[in-house]
């Protein structure tokens, strides 16, 4: 088996939460807790789970755009998380991000030229100004944006020409990986499919590895390799894409594909509806984290912490009940 293009081992991010007179530390938010997984060169991890569970700072921890609290990183054979400013700015040109929202992640300020070629400066990629309007074009048109779009500001695009942008801007330095945190969920569901396909082609194109966060599984069994769950700042499954959707172990991972809606309205399927509110990140759960939801839980799931354990090749499930 080849090395993995990117290992992620024992990931946490704690936000400490202050207050009183002299804004001491009263709490922290559990954001990401234990985080482990691998990516291999050319695949696209699916990292799925509902809102406020940790995905997008996941994929920040790993650009080191927000300093994680402890664990590791590993970029091919360089621990991320231990570099310098400069190490770190060098081996920027390997990881990318594609943010969610493109109305607030481009310079209204800033033309399509200065936003999509400020990298090839930054990284001295581009010898004259000639030459970096040059490879700017190039990368409109790779993405279906025309020459003349230089110009303009971002207030002139639609919400899925901007993503195009924003995916342009992400190119600029031939990247190995790229983090597309949730790049479609701002835009209309009829240029979702535009975007997503635009994505696969250039993955092919270029031989890019994704990390494709999302809340919508119905996107990320399209897109994915392979697919991990995530509840509350802990991955609860991993499994290949094909073997997550037809045969799901976590009964969390039931409960989020038992909503994802049917075009076809003579398919009859069981809704598995959760009890209760997600438990706060603040003062999570003691044991399993989805205990307090779960239908399937013994006594003993609120004592013991579950760990991902392998069921079947290449499908860990963090269950005592189902592993």
């Amino acid at each position: 088996m080849p090395e993995p293009l990117l290992q992620v081992k024992n990931l946490v991010k704690y936000f400490p939460i202050k207050g009183g007179l002299f804004s001491r530390e009263v709490g922290r938010v559990h954001a990401v807790d234990g985080v482990s997984f691998d990516i291999n060169a050319g695949e696209t991890l699916g990292l799925v789970g509902e809102s406020g569970c940790g995905k997008s700072t996941t994929g920040r921890c790993i650009l080191r755009l927000i300093e994680p609290t402890s664990g590791e990183v590993w970029f091919g054979a360089k621990n991320v998380t231990t570099l310098d400013k400069r190490s770190l700015r060098a081996l920027r040109k390997e990881m990318q991000i594609i943010f969610q929202d493109p109305y607030a992640s481009l310079n209204p300020r800033m033309t399509v030229g200065s936003i999509v070629g400020e990298a090839l400066i930054i990284h001295k990629l581009a010898k004259t100004r000639r030459e970096r309007e040059a490879r700017v074009v190039q990368l409109l048109e790779t993405v279906g944006l025309a020459p003349d779009h230089l110009r303009r500001y971002p207030h002139e695009f639609s919400g899925g020409q901007r993503q195009r942008i924003g995916i342009a801007r992400a190119l600029a330095v031939s990247p190995k990986l790229i983090i597309a945190d949730e790049p479609v969920s701002a835009l209309d569901v009829s240029i979702q499919a535009q975007v997503i396909n635009l994505l696969e082609d250039l993955q092919k194109q270029f031989g890019l590895t994704y990390l494709f966060i999302a809340h919508d599984l119905s996107v990320v069994e399209h897109v994915s390799t392979r697919v991990a769950v995530m509840y509350l700042g802990k991955i609860v499954e991993l499994a290949p894409a094909k073997e997550l959707y037809t045969n799901p172990r976590h009964p969390y991972t039931e409960a989020l594909l038992s909503a994802v809606p049917i075009p076809d309205p003579t398919v009859k399927r069981k809704r598995l509806l959760l009890e209760g509110e997600v438990p706060s990140p603040i003062n999570p759960p003691s044991g399993c984290r989805f205990h307090t939801r779960c239908p399937i839980r013994v006594p003993s799931c609120s004592e013991n912490e579950q760990y991902l354990k392998e069921i079947a090749p290449g499908h860990w499930v963090a269950c005592q009940v189902r592993a």
